[in-house]
């Protein structure tokens, strides 16, 4: 081929080679990337759908706020609660919020202070009452004045409850009443609480505080709301006030009755302490103590501050009573909330339960990553492109920015789409903390997959497994995870710990989105802004945090991984601890060479083998700049296993080829021809020994190697989806072949193979036949003018006719580079090499070039003829005549064979005897033959194969 390059190629070089494949790659994806964007394209539409069936329920007359007509025409509507029922409450506009009565919180009878081996305090009352529903609600005083204490404690609860039912919400609100439900008040949603507040709209009674309970203390009575009435039952509920005489006792006899479990007789509460502290008739100064372990109906907030208006008024009556007498009191009737206007019922589904499908949209990325990784390591194409020069840097660029544009581009697509079709997942919140979000992630998302891909090795493994995470991690984040976010108890550290997990950190992010998006389109405000990422209830700053560290540590761990256990023998493990070798100098190393080996090498090598191993060592000593590859004691031993004893695939090889040349490897199958190969690209590394390539160490310089070296593997390494032009184009780039030139050495390298015509070229390598496979990857090979090539087996599977046209290729390329073949075609090896090495169980047998080892192993002449049967001692008679050793190799039907030593007979008398013989009986068929190479072979192999089963 007359393809030459222009020195080794660059960084930049490389990687647009490599881009360049991958655009051209991505081209054949169409279908696959459509299949891919589908996905959220039909969820987002299906969710659209939902929204649309469910808005359509909720615009039903049914579902809204009661109307009727005030004139006959229904020019005029009244709208409101009164006009509608409690399901339709949360629509209707509540201009005039209902009245109710304060309430004070107290614990539920079984909780209620008692005397308990936590709380051994003489003055509580006994835990029997427990079992009765009898216990008293404990209040503690205390301060610096006690009789002021006495006096102060008998002004805050009446002995009876004053009972009209002609007016029963303000006769409620004259007493102190108490609720065991726990209400939201003000931090509630106002279309539920403003209109029934479930302290008096429950299952559970209403307590009257009172200093004694009587026997008709318990009652029920009917409280009507416009048009609804709702029957409630009051009891009585005994206050016992109990003196303390210092705020230490207050504080540790409240801690001692604190919630702290599940186990009953942990709780012992109380439900309020006032510390008068310096009071008197001239100051009024008091600490009141409330229990604020309770939560709202949401467990969002704690409701011990909405119960202390009540507190602090049952207080202030008492010290005025104190003042001013038992008639004096301060009115505290009732509380209000704000008035509602008419709402339109919206439910936004996207945000509701788009938490968990948009989770697994944006995971879907990571099998489809992943498998294209573990792809070029499960063909070896990786293996491939970095034998022809692809350095770690430039793949590791231009793929991870590949993975990233198609991500983005997949985002992209997904937030503008949902957007289009209006859903207030992505329209309320700031388009760029989405940006950030999603950014972050799939930056981590595809650090992940380069991490993940060094694990496997088959692309249906990984995928499926991939799938398997994808929808664990979804499932997990939305029936396991969101309920400890939830959880107000649970503690934020692990929260944190948790979303050190990817799946995780993705699903806190779109739950924030989620919730941000539900109540601003629920309140009519806008989403999350990025002040919102200060409030210490919103998680996504610290999603943020989490996720572009685990980015920056999944990424260099990774390249660190791929380092290590890249394609080829990869490095050592403390490879970043050595300082960057430099180029061996022209002496290559010293001569003093360690052979473990070396007297049983003498006793076995042949002279021409020891001949090589001399001229090896006379190369290293005095370095030849003609010499392409030295190969210096070479071996390859792989460690027993199972009980196994150790293999020796090469046993101290060594061979020196000079530019110009074709060396042919010939061998039985399992000989370590192969296991050369490897050692010799890459692949695996040396037992001990070294090689040189253009005077760089297979063991230290295999990237600067990989820039003057072709390849032709055993098995093609193809990407079935690009044509053979492509892979010509690409190999030739990293050859940093550029312009005409590359275009010329392309068509050159695809007619000299014969894949330039009829459209060949430019049809898919999926498509081609094995033949073709073979010949592309033969072009491959020689392009770009490599200074070494190695061929395993080149010609396999090609017809007559396409063999002989590949040896002329071979022929011509052979000029000006060096070139390793291994071939079982004794008529190839003939053809092309100059060479040739017999190699059997690991060792070098004979070397020299075709006609040298004819000669010196094939020392005798094939004399064949073909008579009848009867004549079969006649024709052993003449061979024996020629030659008295002579040896029968062939007997059938008439036909043999014999073996002549070259040195006992010469041709003229063997066909002088021959003449003879036909006079005397018929001769069907004769000949007379030279050993050929195949015989050679045999003759070698198997004697070796002899002397190790002796040996």
């Amino acid at each position: 081929m007359a393809d030459s390059s222009n020195g080794s190629s660059s960084f930049w070089t490389q990687g647009n080679a490599l881009l360049r494949k991958n655009l051209t790659f991505q081209k054949r994806k169409v279908k696959t990337n459509i299949r891919l964007i589908s996905v959220p394209f039909f969820l987002c539409l299906l969710l659209v759908l939902l929204q649309t069936v469910i808005n359509h329920e909720l615009d039903k007359p049914e579902n809204r706020c009661g109307c009727i007509c005030v004139d006959a025409q229904c020019h005029q509507k009244n709208c409101g609660i009164q006009y509608s029922d409690l399901d339709q409450v949360s629509s209707c506009p509540i201009p005039n919020p209902p009245e109710w009565p304060p309430v004070l919180q107290i614990p539920a009878p079984e909780y209620r202070a008692v005397y308990t081996d936590v709380i051994p305090i003489s003055d509580l009352p006994s835990e029997s009452c427990r079992r009765t529903g009898s216990c008293p609600v404990t209040m503690l005083l205390t301060g610096n004045n006690k009789s002021l204490g006495e006096i102060f404690a008998g002004n805050m609860l009446k002995n009876v409850f004053t009972r009209d039912d002609s007016d029963i919400l303000d006769n409620l609100a004259s007493n102190v009443i108490m609720s065991l439900k726990m209400i939201q008040g003000s931090e509630s949603k106002t279309e539920i609480s403003n209109f029934l507040d479930p302290a008096f709209f429950s299952d559970l009674p209403i307590y009257n505080l009172q200093s004694q309970c009587t026997s008709n203390s318990t009652f029920s009575v009917d409280v009507k709301e416009t048009n609804i009435i709702f029957r409630q039952e009051v009891r009585c509920a005994q206050g016992l006030r109990l003196w303390r005489n210092s705020s230490y006792e207050v504080n540790n006899e409240l801690f001692k009755g604190y919630r702290k479990g599940n186990i009953e007789r942990e709780i012992n509460e109380i439900v309020a302490a006032y510390d008068l502290q310096n009071s008197n008739g001239n100051n009024f100064n008091i600490s009141i103590w409330y229990n604020s372990t309770y939560k709202n109906d949401t467990g969002d907030q704690p409701v011990g501050l909405v119960r202390v208006p009540r507190s602090l008024n049952l207080a202030s009556n008492a010290y005025l009573q104190f003042l001013q007498g038992p008639g004096t009191k301060m009115i505290f009737e009732f509380v209000k909330e704000m008035p509602k206007p008419e709402t339109q019922l919206r439910l936004d589904v996207s945000s509701l339960i788009g938490t968990l499908f948009f989770a697994w949209v944006i995971l879907q990325l990571f099998p489809v990553v992943l498998a294209s990784l573990v792809y070029e390591k499960q063909q070896n194409l990786r293996i491939m492109m970095k034998m022809h020069g692809l350095g770690d840097g430039p793949y590791w660029l231009i793929s991870y920015a590949y993975f990233l544009t198609i991500s983005a581009i997949y985002m992209l697509c997904f937030v503008v789409f949902g957007s289009v079709i209006g859903l207030k997942f992505f329209t309320l919140n700031d388009y760029s903390i989405q940006f950030v979000f999603f950014f972050i992630y799939i930056n981590l998302q595809i650090s992940l997959a380069f991490l993940v891909a060094a694990m496997f090795s088959n692309v249906k493994t990984a995928t499926v497994i991939a799938y398997l995470v994808v929808f664990a991690s979804g499932l997990l984040g939305g029936f396991l995870f969101q309920f400890f976010l939830e959880d107000t108890s649970f503690p934020r550290g692990w929260l944190i710990v948790l979303e050190l997990y990817p799946g995780f950190a993705l699903y806190r992010g779109l739950y924030e989105f989620a919730q941000s998006s539900f109540t601003g389109n629920y309140l009519g405000t806008d989403g999350m802004r990025w002040g919102d990422l200060t409030d210490s209830t919103n998680g996504m700053r610290e999603v943020l945090i989490i996720m572009c560290f685990e980015w920056l540590l999944v990424l260099l761990f990774a390249y660190y991984v791929d380092q290590v256990l890249s394609s080829g023998s990869g490095k050592n493990p403390l490879f970043f601890l050595k300082k960057i070798q430099k180029k061996r100098p022209s002496t290559f190393r010293k001569s003093s060479f360690q052979r473990q080996d070396s007297k049983v090498f003498v006793q076995m090598e042949k002279p021409d083998v020891i001949q090589e191993r001399e001229k090896v060592e006379q190369l290293l000593l005095e370095p030849n700049i003609n010499h392409a590859i030295i190969c210096d004691n070479l071996k390859k031993v792989y460690p027993g296993r199972d009980g196994n004893p150790e293999k020796f695939a090469v046993r101290g090889l060594s061979l020196a080829l000079p530019r110009g040349e074709c060396f042919g490897m010939l061998g039985p199958n399992g000989a370590g021809k192969t296991s050369f190969i490897s050692m010799m690209i890459g692949l695996t590394k040396p037992t001990s020994g070294a090689a040189f390539v253009e005077g760089l160490d297979i063991r230290t310089h295999m990237d600067g190697i990989y820039t003057s070296m072709g390849v032709c593997p055993q098995h093609d390494l193809l990407w079935e989806t690009l044509t053979g032009r492509e892979h010509l184009l690409f190999y030739g780039r990293l050859k940093n072949l550029k312009g005409s030139a590359l275009k010329q050495a392309v068509e050159e390298s695809l007619k000299s193979v014969n894949l330039f015509y009829g459209g060949v070229a430019d049809k898919h390598a999926g498509k081609y036949s094995g033949g073709m496979k073979r010949r592309l990857s033969v072009a491959i090979s020689l392009i770009g003018n490599p200074k070494v090539v190695y061929m395993d087996e080149p010609s396999t599977g090609l017809d007559p006719a396409s063999r002989n046209n590949l040896w002329n290729v071979v022929k011509r390329a052979k000029r000006d580079r060096a070139i390793i073949l291994t071939t079982h075609s004794m008529e190839e090896a003939e053809v092309l090499c100059d060479r040739l090495g017999i190699f059997v169980d690991g060792s070098l047998q004979c070397i020299g070039n075709p006609k040298e080892l004819k000669a010196r192993y094939g020392g005798s002449y094939v004399f064949t003829m073909t008579t009848s049967s009867d004549h079969e001692s006649d024709v052993e008679n003449l061979a024996k005549h020629l030659s008295p050793n002579a040896n029968r190799i062939y007997h059938i039907s008439g036909t043999q064979k014999f073996e002549l030593p070259k040195h006992d007979i010469r041709i003229s008398d063997v066909f002088q005897a021959v003449e003879s013989a036909k006079s005397r009986f018929t001769v069907f068929a004769w000949g007379l033959a030279d050993t050929t190479l195949e015989d050679v072979f045999i003759k070698v192999a198997s004697g070796a194969q002899a002397f190790n089963v002796l040996s």
